[in-house]
């Protein structure tokens, strides 16, 4: 009799890791596409995460463009693509016109980042800058020509900005959620040179010793040869702080510390390879980040993630009821009790 258990206990092991085999091998053989849209910031991520899939699910196409947020928004809520790459939460407009395309959603938040300014290497006497010498640099109404007009101290050098464009996030960020901040009949100004291709940003700050200009951190990690990030005082505590992966991740690099965020639509899901690519990014998305120069979430925040992904909770965390913004640490916002449906 126990000869007899043994065999059979060998040919039930043997049948489930041939079953195991069978299945993983199915797996490798879905076919189909994916389509991503949106944010340049995010992109490095998400592009960083279907080459590595590809190579696993190789009759899966991936494709990963890059309209800034707003325009992958745009397309998003027409139900034209399966992700939106977001370097900001959804805005109120954006989540009206999905409800009313029946578009539903799980916002997931993958990286962090932080906003970086950055300067031309010979810029020798720009050490830090406060909100309010931003404010002068970048808005109409302080309307600084040359970086004396910012610091007295400073030489007549003229300022060249350089921006993302206004579909961008990072453009939506940097001026609706800091720099424009509660300032009534206030606007960017108009003569900035803006680009949807944050090299070409990195190539203009580079190329001109008075200039200035913004993107995410990504870009400044990737390009220090190049260009050199500006500590920024943080308003809370009067500190000049540069942007690394430990301030960004602390929030001691403030205000210009943000999540990066990917929303899924959550009719593709019903597609097999749409499932096990977010899976893969999900379970990846962490070394994803750090591969690319973002900065990961925290352990107990990608848990969370995963959680209201596989539970298919719908709906964003960033909007009150009553589609006013909802802003604050990841760790307070993103909540289940936060979460408000199109439904």
């Amino acid at each position: 009799m126990t000869a007899t258990t043994g065999c059979d206990s060998t040919q039930t092991a043997d049948s489930t890791t041939d079953a195991q085999d069978d299945s993983a091998s199915e797996l490798t053989q879905i076919q189909g596409e994916v389509a991503i849209d949106g944010s340049s910031t995010v992109a490095p991520i998400s592009e960083a995460a279907a080459e590595q899939f590809e190579k696993k699910f190789g009759n899966v196409k991936v494709t990963v463009a890059t309209s800034g947020t707003g325009g992958g928004f745009k397309r998003f809520t027409r139900g034209e693509t399966d992700i939106s790459d977001a370097s900001r939460p959804i805005k109120d407009s954006e989540f009206k016109a999905c409800k009313e395309n029946g578009v539903s959603f799980v916002e997931l938040p993958i990286a962090y980042d932080g906003l970086s300014i950055v300067i031309n290497k010979d810029n020798d006497f720009v050490d830090k800058l406060t909100i309010e010498q931003l404010k002068k640099i970048f808005l109409t109404e302080g309307g600084a020509k040359t970086w004396k007009d910012v610091d007295a101290s400073w030489p007549d050098t003229t300022i060249k900005i350089y921006a993302p464009g206004t579909d961008s996030g990072t453009f939506d960020y940097f001026f609706g959620d800091v720099v424009a901040k509660d300032e009534e009949n206030e606007h960017p100004r108009d003569d900035m040179s803006v680009s949807e291709d944050d090299n070409t940003l990195v190539t203009g700050v580079a190329g001109e010793k008075g200039a200035i200009g913004f993107f995410g951190a990504s870009y400044y990690f990737a390009n220090k040869d190049k260009i050199k990030a500006v500590p920024i005082v943080n308003p809370l505590n009067s500190e000049a702080v540069s942007p690394t992966a430990e301030t960004i991740e602390s929030g001691a690099y403030a205000p210009f510390s943000r999540p990066l965020f990917i929303y899924i639509k959550a009719d593709s899901m019903k597609r097999a390879e749409m499932k096990q690519f977010v899976k893969f990014y999900l379970e990846n998305a962490a070394s994803l980040a750090k591969a690319v120069d973002y900065v990961p979430l925290p352990a107990d925040i990608y848990e969370t993630v995963q959680n209201h992904f596989d539970d298919r909770m719908t709906g964003t965390h960033y909007l009150t009821p009553n589609m006013e913004k909802q802003i604050g640490p990841l760790k307070e916002i993103y909540t289940a009790d936060n979460l408000v449906d199109i439904e």
